[in-house]
Order: structure tokens, then C-alpha cells, then sequence
């Protein structure tokens, strides 16, 4: 079992694979409801002041990726804001617990972020409640497989999807802008499944590649203001999105078919993220980074 994010470890057996037989829980997903609880970093992540002071929103913020984030960024000394849907709120109570325990101030706003007008009222709630801005990490997704293909993909869960994954990252982006200053960031969560897509996510893998390019070109656009913007590209990650989105068979299998032979944790992903939010990475801009456990990307 992994002791921290700076100890060097086998990654092959730094996490076990997670016990996932029979696992299934209802859309959206609760951390609570899952038997095998993911590892978001509560016990091991170290701080070291990287990015003291700043002030971050992290969308999708209340489990999963979000709240590993979330710890390691208040860890870190920022103060942070976290977006959730309005029936995620004990998730995201425990993960605001988690930043204040780190002695930082965290801000939990529910919202659907499909409407543009909640992306407005995130924005203005960062600028009111923290301050400021200093990174944006537009990292909330929606996904639900369909494994008989194109023709089971409804228009509705079409448009959800869209709106979730790029509406609502253009929407964010475009608001925080104006106030993000020179040396702040933009982080985007795309995926591995941008370049290997799985079938039975068609319209998910498509807006990962989208957030890809969105990426590369907003780098280029913002250079000129000093605001950089990069993506992390995870791999199979065990989150409670998995169970409540995916079908039996790929539950019970997630993450055996990389090369390290298992799903990675929310923990693993955290280290990439404050990496591309500190100073350390002041000439790197229009980057995506994988986490895939050795998945070519």
C-alpha cells in the first residue's frame, strides 16, 4: 500500500487492484455507497507549500479525482472551491472537511454545470468567497457506456454529455479568464480514452479528444497574458464514476489491461495536477500529461 506521494515504491504493487466483483451503485455515484473505497490521498498525501496562498476551482471537486485534488492542493497552503451536483453534497461536505482539516479555506457550490449560468455563478462564487482566481481545473465529466453501441446513445445522454465534458469547460474558461493572473493556470481533465477510445464510450472519448485540442490551442491563445493551460490524461482510475456508469463485466475487469496490471488510484493523479498549477512548471504550457499506468498515449 503506498505511504506517500514522494516515496519511491513499486508502482506495480504501490496500490492492490480494487475488488470490484459485483460492484454497481446508481448514477451519480457516492463515495459512501462504493464497498471498495478509492484512495484519494487522506492518509498519505505531504504537503510542502507549493502553491501557498493561491486560490483554485476544481470542478467535479466532491470524490473521485476532484477530491484528490482537493486535498493535495489545501496540503499544499491554497484555499479552494469545489463544484458539485446538488445530489453529491455528502460527498462534498467530506471532502470541504478534508481541505479545512488541512488548515486552508474550502468553498463547496452545487451546480449543474450543463446551464451556462451556473458556470457564471461559479465564477463570481470563487471571486467573492476566495478572492480571486489563480487556477482553474476543469475536471467534471459525464459518461454512461452503451455497449450496444451508437444506436443506444439517445440524444439526450448525447447533449449531457457534451454539455458537461465541453460546454461547460469553454463556459468556465472563458469566465475565469478576466480574472486568472499572470503565472496562474488552466488544467483540463482529458483521458487516455482521447487516443484509445472504447466503443461502448463513443461520445465520452470524443469530448476527451476535443478537451485535448481545446487544450493545445488555448495554451497558445492565452501565452501572450501568461496564463498557461495544460490537461492531465488519466487512465483507468478507480472513482466512483466506474460503478455507476459502467457495465458489470468492465467493472469487474477496470484497469487489468494495463501494463501494470491494475486500475490507479485518485491519489496517483493529484502530484500531476499541483504539478501543473506550481511554479515548477513555468515553461510548460499546451501539454497533456498521462497517468495511464503505462498505457501508450
Amino acid at each position: 500500500m503506498s505511504t506517500d506521494q514522494t516515496t519511491q515504491q513499486d508502482p506495480i504493487s504501490q496500490h492492490d487492484q480494487p475488488d470490484t466483483s459485483g460492484e454497481s451503485i446508481a448514477h451519480p455515484g457516492t463515495t459512501a455507497s462504493m464497498d471498495n473505497e478509492p484512495d484519494h490521498g487522506e492518509k498519505t498525501y505531504k504537503g510542502s507549500g507549493r502553491l501557498e496562498g493561491k486560490k483554485a476551482v476544481i470542478t467535479g471537486g466532491d470524490s473521485g479525482i476532484g477530491r484528490a485534488i482537493a486535498i493535495a492542493f489545501a496540503r499544499e497552503g491554497a484555499d479552494v472551491l469545489i463544484v458539485h451536483l446538488p445530489d453529491e453534497q455528502e460527498d462534498a461536505a467530506s471532502t470541504i472537511k478534508l481541505v479545512e482539516d488541512a488548515g486552508r479555506k474550502g468553498v463547496a457550490v452545487a451546480a449543474d454545470l450543463q446551464l451556462e449560468e451556473n458556470c457564471q455563478k461559479v465564477i463570481d462564487q470563487a471571486v467573492s468567497q476566495l478572492g480571486g482566481i489563480d487556477v482553474l481545473i476543469n475536471n467534471a465529466a459525464y459518461q454512461m457506456a452503451q455497449p450496444g453501441g451508437i444506436t443506444d446513445i439517445t440524444t439526450d445522454q448525447f447533449d449531457r454529455v457534451m454539455r458537461t465534458n465541453l460546454y461547460a469547460t469553454f463556459w468556465l474558461s472563458k469566465k475565469a479568464v478576466e480574472h486568472i493572473p499572470a503565472g496562474g493556470s488552466i488544467i483540463v481533465t482529458t483521458s487516455v480514452q482521447a487516443v484509445t477510445p472504447s466503443p461502448e464510450l463513443l461520445d465520452y472519448a470524443m469530448t476527451k479528444a476535443a478537451l485535448a485540442n481545446f487544450t493545445k490551442s488555448l495554451a497558445a491563445m492565452l501565452a501572450d497574458k501568461g496564463i498557461r493551460v495544460n490537461a492531465v490524461a488519466p487512465g483507468p482510475i478507480w472513482t466512483p464514476l466506474i460503478p455507476a456508469t459502467m457495465h458489470e463485466e468492465k467493472v469487474e475487469s477496470f484497469g487489468e489491461q494495463t501494463p501494470f496490471g491494475r486500475a490507479g488510484q485518485p491519489a496517483e493523479l493529484a502530484p500531476a495536477y499541483v504539478f501543473l498549477a506550481s511554479q515548477e512548471s513555468s515553461y510548460i504550457s499546451g501539454a497533456v500529461l498521462p497517468v495511464t499506468g503505462a498505457q501508450t498515449f
